[in-house]
């Protein structure tokens, strides 16, 4: 019963997603479906949560402020609707999971920037995903 949920989440899985962590400020660029049209949105924010990262079920939560009012989204990774993860600035916590920042506004929700490769982190190559073997 266990490989047939392996085959099955293994299906849904992306390939490769892009390492985020908790302080990180991403763009997420997510496919959003208005009556029969298609559009992309960008949210951009800093990642408060992490979960489980290398399950196919790995989900952020991204916080932004937008006119003054503190806006939460999370994202399952692997979802087909999230298209791209793009990590813009990265930053220096101590935690997995910042609630303090939901109390703090201005100069005292500033996080500590660490110097990190961009087109590093970013770069994720869309291999082809691997056939199963036949069983002769």
């Amino acid at each position: 019963m266990f490989e047939l949920i392996q085959k099955v989440t293994a299906n849904s899985r992306k390939p490769q997603v892009v390492d985020v962590r908790s302080g990180d400020t991403v763009k997420v660029h997510q496919k959003i479906k208005e009556g029969n049209k298609e559009r992309v949105q960008v949210f951009e924010g800093v990642v408060i949560r992490t979960d489980r990262k290398d399950s196919h079920t790995s989900r952020i939560t991204v916080r932004k402020i937008t006119s003054g009012v503190g806006v939460e989204k999370s994202y399952m990774l692997h979802s087909p609707l999230v298209i791209k993860v793009e990590v813009v600035k990265r930053s220096k916590v101590r935690r997995k999971y910042l609630t303090f920042l939901r109390e703090r506004s201005g100069k005292s929700a500033r996080l500590t920037a660490v110097d990190f490769d961009k087109n590093k982190v970013n770069n994720v190559e869309t291999a082809p995903k691997a056939e199963e073997p036949t069983k002769e």
